[in-house]
């Protein structure tokens, strides 16, 4: 996968964001908005990664959101960032059924975020998408079948190497949307998150 220089920015940005929330979770294991952003920066994060690391950076994400949510139940954001990990972790997953235990936690993820800021255009969009996501994964699962079924072929040496094309363009696909979920998503929490916490200490 090759990273464009504005995604290359945006790998150092939450990297960044990542280790200072790590950092900061030391000093005070107890502060929910340092547990959102930790959350937040690994689910963009997961985008740049291969299908199992991705997993793994969600599943982290998950316990990190969830945590903020022990501590501070109302967190709409991060119930919010919680149906965007599991609607991503699904698109991950080619099962059917596994995927649909994370489609249905997101919705009801994105429900809850709705039901503590009613009327959140944000979050009626995600309930919204939320809705559609099943049919999404299962054209998105026959689409990768229909491509590693023309990847097919015998074990020459030419079909070797245009297998790994496609092989390559496989995992730029599945980069691709689960880049534009999260994407799609993503930016606009941060948005909303700078507008909520509003400008940054003065540093010291």
């Amino acid at each position: 996968m090759e990273f464009s220089a504005a995604d290359f920015e945006r790998l150092l940005m939450f990297e960044h964001s990542r280790k200072a929330s790590e950092a900061q979770y030391i000093n005070d294991p107890l502060d929910s908005d340092n547990l959102l952003k930790w959350g937040g920066a690994l689910l963009e994060l997961s985008q740049f990664q291969s299908i199992p690391d991705a997993k793994l950076m969600l599943n982290d994400a998950i316990s990190k959101l969830e945590e903020a949510l022990t501590l501070n139940p109302g967190k709409h954001q991060a119930l919010w960032f919680l149906g965007n990990a599991h609607t991503s972790y699904a698109f991950l997953v080619p099962d059917v059924d596994e995927a649909k235990l994370h489609l249905d936690k997101a919705t009801e993820y994105y429900q809850r975020a709705e039901n503590e800021d009613p009327g959140n255009e944000i979050y009626l969009k995600a309930l919204e998408v939320a809705a559609k996501a099943p049919e999404l994964h299962m054209e998105f699962t026959k689409g990768m079948a229909q491509q590693a079924l023309v990847g097919g072929g015998g074990p020459s040496p030419s079909s070797n190497v245009s297998s790994g094309k496609k092989k390559k363009k496989n995992n730029d696909f599945t980069y691709d949307v689960c880049g534009w979920i999260i994407l799609a998503f993503g930016i606009v929490a941060w948005v909303g998150m700078a507008k909520s916490s509003g400008p940054p200490p003065p540093a010291r």
